[in-house]
């Protein structure tokens, strides 16, 4: 594939030189066609065609596919793309005007402080596109609005420029996860920072390992069903009117009863990367900076078909309080902050909670899905233990797992605890024979930690 990706690249580049030779001859009146005015752009019909890569399984043919992208915004994405990959093919833009002995105005571009080349600016892309004429210059502008797709899709922006200095003059800047995707055929994994506090969530089991009621497995299957056709829904189905892009969902239920392993199968099952957001690096104490903080995860994870989970989203998604002062009325107001950005989403976002009722009543009223996942009973419990222990562990003869399951009301994250301590247990004494005596100490220390007693 990445062999597939470079040869689509070569074609893109081959197809940039030619429209740009085109663009400096009609310049430099060096077109054969006595007419050509060096003020007028390039007709579109005189362009080379670009190369048709509406078959190719490359990252950047599917770019192009995917959100169809015109012959312009092709050109701009790939003069973005040429420092990285081909710098020297600018090289003319450093051409020197004789007649003011410095470079041309028009081809704008700037030099780095460690790249010896020609990194390209709006005006680079305006010189090439439109020419003198303003029509075009004006439409190239809209290119880097808001709601365009270069902004929308985060595909790539105009650096700021100093207050008062033209719009255009600021550099192409290409965003490190398409820069990564062009280049090298997949996508690049953010890595946790203050940035982006989010961690990505894997495992290696299956759903064969996930032990829930059929009704809880049920709702987890609408989910799924939502990630792979949804976009059939909307597009397919022309439903886009009507729904919104994304899905939202509620998990509840006490700790260790499957949660965080769920939204993990489903990443894996659907081939979407999870990620588990750090609540600490978000909430802010300062006015503003929770917003802030939330807008940097959804603005990266915008159309990455990431699933984003929120554990332990009481802090975030807890209900609104009664306005006494200005700190309850900035808190309310982030409550509102969230609830536009989870409709806005595109993506899939689960909410976990150990309580249905911690959570807001406007985001209730917002979830496609609320998944209520309970303690096990006791046939679960006792499926949790018969699949928790290594194959290479041996029970004592005394361990009665069908008396253990009916005994100790357990959760699975519980049960895997005290699987982990007694093969610990048994793994010091060299053996692997795990004893009843070590189980049930296991167990004493579970229920301690949550207050219970044997």
């Amino acid at each position: 594939m990445n062999h597939k990706n470079a040869q689509d690249l070569e074609q893109e580049l081959n197809w940039f030189a030619d429209v740009l030779n085109a663009r400096l001859n009609q310049y430099f009146q060096l077109t054969p066609d006595p007419s050509a005015s060096i003020s007028q752009p390039i007709p579109a019909a005189d362009h080379p065609p670009p190369p048709d890569l509406s078959q190719s399984p490359s990252a950047y043919g599917r770019l192009i596919r995917q959100f169809e992208l015109l012959p312009e915004e092709r050109l701009v994405l790939i003069l973005a793309l040429i420092p990285h990959v081909r710098p020297q093919l600018l090289d003319v833009l450093w051409s020197k005007n004789e007649a003011i002995d410095r470079g041309f105005t028009e081809f704008g571009g700037i030099q780095g402080n460690h790249h010896g080349g020609f990194i390209p600016t709006g005006e680079t892309a305006a010189f090439i596109l439109a020419g003198d004429d303003l029509i075009r210059r004006f439409d190239l502008m809209r290119l880097f609005e808001g709601d365009r797709r270069f902004a929308r899709l985060q595909i790539l922006h105009l650096a700021p420029v100093a207050a008062g200095e033209p719009l255009l003059s600021g550099a192409l800047v290409l965003s490190p996860e398409w820069l990564h995707r062009l280049t090298t055929g997949v996508d690049r994994k953010p890595n946790f920072n203050s940035e982006f506090p989010a961690r990505l969530i894997e495992t290696h089991l299956d759903w064969e390992d996930l032990i829930l009621p059929a009704s809880t497995l049920e709702q987890l299957d609408e989910i799924k069903h939502w990630i792979l056709y949804g976009q059939e829904l909307l597009q397919g189905w022309e439903m886009h009117h009507r729904l919104r892009p994304g899905f939202t969902s509620l998990f509840y239920g006490p700790p260790g009863t499957g949660k965080t392993f769920s939204a993990c199968l489903l990443g894996k099952h659907c081939g979407c990367d999870v990620y588990k957001i750090d609540l600490s690096m978000i909430v802010s104490k300062y006015i503003g900076e929770t917003e802030k903080n939330l807008a940097k995860i959804f603005d990266l994870a915008e159309h990455k078909q990431w699933i984003l989970f929120f554990d332990e989203a009481d802090a975030l998604f807890g209900k609104r309080t009664k306005v006494d002062d200005s700190h309850d009325r900035y808190a309310n107001q982030e409550i509102s902050f969230l609830l536009q950005r989870i409709e806005d989403f595109n993506g899939v976002v689960i909410l976990a909670s150990n309580l249905k009722a911690n959570i807001d009543d406007a985001f209730i009223r917002r979830f496609q899905s609320i998944v209520h996942f309970p303690m096990p009973k006791t046939a679960e419990r006792l499926q949790i233990w018969q699949n928790a222990f290594s194959p290479k562990a041996v029970l004592e003869d005394r361990i009665e797992l069908h008396r253990i399951a009916e005994k100790y009301d357990l959760s699975g994250g519980t049960i895997m605890n005290v699987v982990r301590y007694v093969s610990l247990k048994a793994l010091s004494r060299h053996e692997h024979t795990l004893l009843l005596t070590d189980l049930e100490e296991g167990i004493r220390r579970e229920l301690v930690k949550e207050g219970r007693t044997l």
